[in-house]
């Protein structure tokens, strides 16, 4: 059986994040996933407001970038948290959005190597290992964490080959961005285990939810969120293995445009659907067990912030 969490992107307010937290534990969820995007919310300030507020649920701080954050800073955080507040926390690493690194004149074009040098000195220090490492981008001198070692899973979030492979040969686990279609984490978890050979590695995927007993409505929650993750080219290959049709061109065009009418009638009810978990609960429910079937151990709910929505969603699983 899967489990089922909640994640806030960042734009939730404090007063959002906190309502959102409530229904998440009360509908016993299992983590909530807090996003590390530039400029928006501090994650690791949100994570451990969070965890003081509640007695049960996980946190995991996603995604932390080795390049705008050094490992040893991403993995004390994660470390001293664990030590507040011990089995909760999930240390998850992740390049992160190319225009926000752009922003800050920082090239991730070539990511491969940073994130594999920030996963061995990460796991190292969280074992509790005096680290001595000289790599072509970090090096630590025979330091060790303070805290000792710390049970703290590490997730890498990753989408293409070389990064999912890295993800099954080096975490504890990986997280499938949102707007996968079905077969596409299927495709996707094949290179983890490719990586893995053998070697168990947590499956997580956010997904886009929505739930109404109106499709038509909880589909048109979701079209904008999705027009603006879908226009990117790195999404041509999981559009075409969902078999699904979008001129994305227009799309990019409509969006740059703010033309919102335009970019939302081009995610038709049938892109929703090969896209995301949305509709009735009944389709929810199929939905998430497809998902679960490609091979996800955990769906986290995304593109949500009303808290009714949420508590609505996290019931499916016990339904």
């Amino acid at each position: 059986m899967f489990d089922l969490s909640v994640s806030s992107d960042g734009r939730d307010t404090s007063e959002q994040i906190f309502e959102k937290l409530e229904v998440a534990e009360r509908g016993g969820a299992r983590s909530l996933w807090i996003a590390n995007h530039l400029f928006l919310r501090d994650p690791v300030s949100l994570a451990a407001a969070s965890l003081a507020r509640t007695s049960q649920i996980k946190v995991a701080l996603m995604a932390m970038s080795p390049f705008t954050v050094h490992p040893v800073q991403a993995v004390m955080a994660a470390a001293t948290l664990d030590e507040l507040f011990p089995g909760r926390v999930t240390l998850c690493f992740g390049v992160g959005a190319p225009a926000d690194l752009k922003a800050l004149s920082i090239d991730g074009s070539k990511p491969l190597k940073v994130m594999r040098e920030a996963l061995k000195i990460s796991r190292a220090l969280l074992a509790g290992e005096t680290v001595s490492y000289e790599g072509a981008h970090y090096s630590v001198s025979s330091r060790a964490l303070v805290t000792g070692p710390r049970n703290v899973p590490i997730v890498l979030a990753a989408s293409g080959p070389g990064m999912l492979e890295l993800a099954g040969a080096e975490a504890d686990g990986v997280l499938i961005s949102a707007g996968a279609s079905v077969p596409f984490v299927e495709q996707t978890l094949d290179h983890v285990r490719r990586g893995a050979k053998g070697r168990p590695v947590r499956t997580h995927g956010l997904i886009y939810s929505s739930i109404d007993e109106n499709e038509r409505l909880a589909n048109d929650r979701l079209r904008r969120v999705l027009a603006i993750l879908l226009r990117g080219p790195h999404h041509k290959a999981n559009l075409d293995v969902a078999g699904s049709v979008l001129d994305q061109a227009a799309l990019n065009s409509a969006v740059l445009a703010n033309d919102w009418a335009a970019a939302q009638a081009l995610i038709t009810d049938e892109i929703v659907r090969r896209h995301a978990a949305s509709g009735t609960s009944e389709q929810l429910r199929e939905r998430f067990a497809m998902y679960q079937k490609a091979g996800l151990d955990e769906i986290v709910i995304a593109g949500v912030r009303d808290p009714n929505q949420v508590s609505g969603i996290l019931q499916i699983k016990g339904r």
